[in-house]
């Protein structure tokens, strides 16, 4: 049976593209710009899930939640809010919330509440709300939604936390460089906690997902009516993080044209929400992350170069997971921690043969791809140890893999070698170059070196 969502968001863009994601995963759904058509829906159709905004126009996540509980009991209640409140999350949950997500966030990290509650019919979250301590509630609401920052005790990530550090208590523009999946937002906040702006607002932008004809609105706000589809006036991110911190999240994806708005909004200190007339003064720091080389993309001339120097006041390199395999297993005992409050499962840690894959393992994916992975295998255990069974296919690939030895003076070894990767990859290239631990690009010029033809 397909499964009835309603959303309510005064976002027109951004409800309509989480309408499409739920619809793509097979639910049915139903959209109301303001509270008062929100409530028109709940009262005349039943449905499964409500996905409300915290704060709208015309109402309140919190009273619609009540008035959900009145003519709707069965229909979770999943709030959403740009403004990461823990009191305000524990008291909807408390009340009867499902859950709770702060914006920006993945669609996928929405779907995985829907999918796990469809599952169990009940929230491990609330259960412990109701029996936990004011500042266990406080320490669980950082776990969900902000990540507290794991030191490590590799030298690396020493010199890197010396870093956030020392450039906390400043002022100036830090720009976060790093693969995808290395915890730059993570770092970026830790920033905000060392600084003068700790008990101000952390807002988080991902820029890649911002679409080119909103984005002045997304940055800047807007006023009702300046625009098809903006039925009141809205904040925008600069804005809602004045006083406080924004982090720019891959940076790189902004388009030349946002690249001027955000420069003149850096150097003026001032922004102007579209049809507006009126300049309104901010007082915001700049926390930008990158997964590319802007240095190559100003060369190129695709990112500004004045821009990269107002962002690039001071660099921290976020180092990868391969490079701090001394800190693998604090990282794992915090996922595994998270994975057990989530689920509520009691798994106490990993067996012998999972230790020494995760040890062998290259983790291209980082702590993202290594946090995704514990989750998963503590959902499938049934034991006290995470067993080899349910550790993802490609994690044990690796490992028999890399216990082979790669001759690379026999050609005939070395392209036998490529064409089992391929094999067991099922000829995806870039599967089939993490288990040969080279590039993807390496992978493709070996292919071509030996006529490999696919």
């Amino acid at each position: 049976m397909i499964q009835q969502i309603h959303i309510i968001e005064d976002d027109v863009a951004f409800g309509k593209m989480l309408g499409s994601f739920l619809e793509r995963k097979g639910f049915e759904i139903s959209i109301s710009l303001t509270g008062a058509h929100g409530r028109k829906s709940l009262s005349s159709a039943s449905f499964d899930f409500l996905i409300t905004d915290l704060k709208l126009p015309d109402d309140s996540g919190l009273d619609l939640l009540e008035y959900v509980q009145r003519v709707s009991p069965n229909t979770k209640v999943i709030l959403m809010t740009g403004y990461a409140e823990v009191d305000t999350a524990v008291m909807a949950i408390k009340k009867g919330a499902l859950d709770y997500i702060s914006k920006p966030f993945l669609p996928e990290e929405l779907l995985m509440i829907i999918n796990e509650a469809s599952k169990n019919n009940s929230t491990v979250l609330k259960t412990k709300l109701e029996h936990n301590t004011s500042q266990e509630v406080a320490n669980l609401e950082v776990v969900q939604q902000n990540p507290v920052f794991v030191k490590g005790i590799s030298e690396t990530s020493k010199k890197f936390n010396e870093y956030l550090k020392l450039v906390g208590p400043t002022d100036m523009c830090v720009l976060i460089e790093g693969e995808s999946g290395t915890g730059k937002e993570v770092a970026a906040k830790a920033i905000h906690n060392y600084s003068d702006r700790r008990n101000k607002t952390f807002v988080a932008v991902d820029c890649g997902a911002i679409p080119n004809e909103i984005a002045a609105s997304e940055f800047f706000g807007h006023l009702k009516g300046s625009f098809t589809g903006a039925i009141n006036d809205k904040k925008g991110h600069f804005e809602a993080a004045n006083g406080g911190t924004l982090f720019l999240d891959e940076v790189g994806n902004l388009s030349y044209e946002n690249q001027i708005q955000l420069l003149r909004a850096l150097q003026e200190r001032r922004i102007k929400p579209v049809g507006s007339n009126t300049e309104i003064d901010v007082d915001v720091r700049i926390i930008s992350a990158t997964n590319e080389d802007l240095l190559k993309a100003v060369s190129e001339r695709t990112f500004r170069e004045d821009l990269y120097h107002r962002l690039n006041e001071f660099s921290i390199r976020i180092p990868s997971l391969h490079e701090r395999k001394e800190d693998l297993f604090l990282f794992i005992e915090y996922f595994l921690n998270e994975a057990n409050r989530s689920l509520g499962k009691e798994v106490l840690g990993l067996s012998k043969e999972v230790e020494e894959a995760f040890k062998n393992y290259a983790w291209p994916g980082n702590l993202r791809e290594l946090r995704n992975v514990i989750k998963r295998s503590v959902l499938l255990t049934n034991s006290d140890l995470i067993p080899l069974q349910v550790i993802p296919r490609e994690v044990i690939l690796y490992k028999k893999s890399t216990s082979k030895s790669v001759d690379y003076s026999k050609e005939t070894n070395e392209k036998q070698l490529i064409l089992n990767a391929l094999k067991e990859a099922d000829f995806n290239k870039t599967k089939a170059a993490k288990l040969l631990n080279i590039t993807r690009k390496t992978l493709y010029n070996k292919l071509e070196l030996y006529n490999i033809e696919l």
